[in-house]
């Protein structure tokens, strides 16, 4: 009995069992269900048969399908460049002393605080085609003759969807950078600034290098949200008007769900498996390769 006691592998095995019961029962199982679903023609109260890649074909042969994809990938570059952008430029002018500093800086928190779906619901009513209080504003200060369809054209739907993914995704970015900003040292700036170094030269030949791999991880975090992105364009457009702005999310959701085809929804939101694999494995190794040099 005191040897067991004593056994350091006995030790080790009842300290990691709890973690890999949950990792199993929350993570391994779901994936391992998702993907026997989609190899099968599951459906609500169907048990149904094993029926190899007919679902990824049948999916793949799916024009609506085929935007979904395609808007997955445009939405997803769109609203990671423009995070990316605005959320450098905000860390850069959080990183200055100014008054009300810290009030600013917890204010970037706010589109986080506020949940996913109440916000969406916010934006819905200021795209909404007859309420819009920026149509209202635009035609007012004389921009616009005529209403713009925000939500009921499927390009301003898309482009609507990537602002509002943006106003949410872009503190997240801002924050990120601003505490990769607090950790280069000011004595590397201000030695570039007596070489004669102008904001931009000393922005990308001294911070940008230095805050490269923060960057990295964070457009990789942020790519994986976006890339599988679902409650933003559920409550936003609904995938619609005509299909125009699903996301593989969505489709899957509408195709599992909706219609009850599990099999066939489980393919879809499976198509996302290697994209998201590849950007990954990227990521861990241009790291690897920041770390090495």
């Amino acid at each position: 009995m005191t040897r067991w006691l004593e056994s350091e592998r006995l030790l080790a095995t009842l300290l990691l069992a709890p973690a890999v019961l949950l990792l199993g029962l929350f993570i391994a199982y779901p994936f391992v269900m998702g993907v026997w679903l989609s190899l099968s023609n599951t459906s609500v109260g169907n048990v149904g048969e094993f029926v190899w890649f007919r679902n990824f074909v049948k999916a793949w042969n799916d024009s609506i399908f085929r935007t979904a994809f395609g808007n997955t990938f445009f939405y997803t570059f769109w609203a990671t460049i423009f995070k990316l952008a605005l959320g450098m430029w905000l860390a850069l002018l959080l990183n200055r002393s100014f008054r009300g500093k810290r009030i600013v800086r917890a204010t970037m928190l706010l589109p986080f605080i506020v949940p996913t779906v109440l916000s969406t619901f916010a934006w819905r009513w200021m795209f909404d085609p007859t309420f819009s209080v920026l149509n209202w504003l635009l035609y007012q200060t004389g921009f616009i003759t005529t209403k713009l369809p925000f939500l009921s054209d499927g390009t301003y739907g898309m482009w609507c969807a990537i602002v509002v993914n943006t106003w949410r995704g872009m503190p997240f970015f801002a924050l990120t950078l601003l505490a990769g900003l607090q950790t280069i040292s000011p004595d590397l700036q201000e030695a570039a600034s007596l070489d004669g170094a102008n904001g931009w030269y000393r922005f990308w030949h001294v911070t940008w290098p230095l805050l490269k791999p923060v960057t990295v991880v964070v457009v990789v975090f942020s790519i994986i949200q976006t890339f599988s992105d679902f409650q933003l364009i559920y409550v936003l457009t609904g995938g619609g008007p005509a299909n125009a702005t699903h996301l593989l999310a969505t489709y899957a959701y509408q195709i599992g769900i909706a219609t009850g085809l599990l099999g066939e929804g489980a393919a879809i939101s499976l198509f996302m498996l290697p994209v998201l694999f590849i950007v990954v494995w990227l990521q861990l190794r241009y790291v690897r390769r920041l770390e090495g040099a």
